[in-house]
């Protein structure tokens, strides 16, 4: 008689770290978690057909931090921007209450969600948000052709801010009337000089769609590879066991 194979299972300090990716568009911030050998699952209210991740599930990003945040090692979360930026609040207000055009503010209800899953997690959002600013990273810091300064809220750790390097010059496009070189493509609009598909692919360091759309809204990869990195070294440091 065949004796029953036992079931081994894989002790908690080998498997790979587990990430959820919530708001996850296409996966930028995905695929900079992915580098470290993580496996990451990526939540968002539309379909994603170029999501680079491990698995996906469509739904509510908050309402799946709450039912499911308690089961991932890491959460990293990037509410929609658009209603957070200073343009939005300032310039085009007026506009925008005119036309009848909202943004949702996600941001404080999804805060409240990942601290009820007592998991670290990361926010990241635009200047003007009201995400903390616990630390601030751009493209320079990574050698790439685009600036897009990004925020990022750190809950249940912590970390030093990297030293931002002077720009090197313009980001190339027309402003103003008047046309401007310079290292850095413009990766948001269309128009006016802004980034074509190609450039923001090259730009970002994201090969896996050509979503011009999308492309303009991912994280370049390399921001959450530092963000990933800086989380294993406060683990490390503090004694917390996340899994390299």
């Amino acid at each position: 008689m065949t004796q029953p194979v036992p079931i081994r299972r894989v002790p908690a300090a080998l498997r790979p770290v587990r990430v959820l990716d919530a708001f996850c568009c296409i996966g930028g911030a995905t695929k900079g978690y992915q580098s470290l050998g993580w496996h990451v699952t990526g939540v968002d209210i539309i379909p994603q057909p170029d999501y680079c991740g491990d698995t996906f599930h469509q739904g509510d990003a908050i309402e799946f931090i709450r039912a499911h945040g308690h089961e991932f090692d890491f959460i990293h979360a990037s509410p929609p921007c658009q209603g957070e930026g200073a343009p939005t609040k300032g310039t085009n207000a007026r506009r925008n209450a005119a036309i009848g055009r909202t943004y949702p503010r996600l941001i404080t209800p999804t805060r409240a969600a990942l601290e009820a899953t007592g998991r670290p997690y990361v926010i990241e959002n635009v200047a003007g948000s009201e995400v903390r600013k616990d630390v601030r990273l751009c493209g320079e810091m990574f050698g790439l052709a685009v600036l897009m300064h990004r925020y990022f809220e750190l809950g249940r750790w912590t970390t030093l801010q990297p030293a931002h390097p002077k720009h090197r010059g313009r980001v190339r496009g027309w402003r103003h009337g008047a046309y401007h070189d310079g290292p850095y493509v413009a990766a948001y609009g269309k128009g006016g000089g802004k980034a074509t598909v190609d450039e923001i692919r090259a730009a970002k360091g994201i090969d896996w769609s050509t979503d011009h759309l999308r492309l303009r809204e991912a994280l370049p990869p390399a921001y959450t590879t530092w963000i990933g990195r800086a989380l294993l070294t406060h683990h490390l440091t503090v004694g917390l066991g996340v899994a390299a």
